[in-house]
């Protein structure tokens, strides 16, 4: 069960759905919740001839720490009865995913704020950061979403990979709190390894009282992600888990397909756990 959390403030967006959501979960599970606004340092583009002036690039950097103070200032009036603290950090873009997933280390559970859609903002690397760099499991909320976390439906994505077991035992305290867990394949047939496995896994959440049901998912000509999410919508979940996937290039962690293609459509908050 939870007990601390942390959530990545989201810069000059408002309102951050990431903050009603990690409240809500804060107050479901009696945690104390902590924010992380980053000031990011200015992006300087490349130019031909000549410099910046010092003035424009202090100018920048300034902006940038009112932002970050502001989004703090927001977070903290909202989260008064279960605050534990906020704080500013100054970073580079690239720093600040690692940076964060170094300070999720220290908590039960993270919290990010999907990036505004056709826009790459710094939140798709606070996001990999959280769920690479911390060993701890990251619920990413989606842009635009309002209001608290309900645990009506939770859709548990399975392929029978050791990621997906992670997310599912970490996922554990919402699932016993859900009143109806799916667990899904996607694609697979009757009497494939990736089936019995589902069905075990759903004997195992059964055990622990968790009231599940295990559903094969065809995908027709549709890609994993899609179907995935197309099921949670026909379904009506009000949540994902899943196993975020990814390979490591020279150390540097690449999102997989299906991770990647939910993180960019997603439409309801989904627990990832790598």
């Amino acid at each position: 069960m939870p007990k601390d959390i942390v959530v990545n403030l989201m810069v000059g967006t408002t309102p951050d759905p990431a903050i009603p959501c990690a409240i809500s979960l804060a107050e479901t599970f009696g945690a104390q919740l902590a924010g992380v606004a980053f000031a990011y340092e200015p992006v300087l583009p490349a130019i031909v001839g000549g410099g910046i002036p010092e003035s424009v690039i202090e100018e920048q950097r300034e902006e940038n720490e009112k932002a970050a103070k502001a989004a703090v200032a927001q977070f903290t009036a909202a989260a008064k009865g279960v605050l534990q603290g906020s704080r500013m950090v100054p970073a580079s873009l690239a720093g600040a995913a690692d940076t964060f997933g170094e300070i999720a280390r220290h908590f039960d559970l993270s919290v990010v704020g999907q990036c505004e859609r056709d826009r790459v903002g710094p939140e798709e690397l606070v996001v990999e950061g959280a769920l690479f760099g911390s060993g701890r499991p990251v619920m990413v909320v989606p842009f635009g979403y309002k209001g608290g976390m309900k645990l009506d439906r939770v859709v548990v994505c399975w392929n029978g990979g050791r990621t997906a077991a992670r997310a599912t035992a970490d996922a554990m305290p919402f699932l016993k709190r859900a009143k109806a867990v799916d667990v899904i394949t996607v694609g697979t047939e009757a009497a494939n390894p990736v089936e019995a496995s589902a069905a075990e896994i759903g004997k195992h959440l059964t055990r622990h009282d968790v009231k599940v049901q295990v559903k094969r998912v065809p995908q027709g000509n549709l890609r994993v992600s899609a179907a995935i999410l197309a099921y949670a919508a026909e379904s009506g979940a009000n949540m994902l888990v899943m196993g975020g996937y990814g390979h490591s290039r020279l150390r540097e962690f690449i999102l997989g397909g299906t991770t990647r293609g939910v993180l960019k459509t997603m439409t309801v908050p989904t627990l990832m756990a790598h």
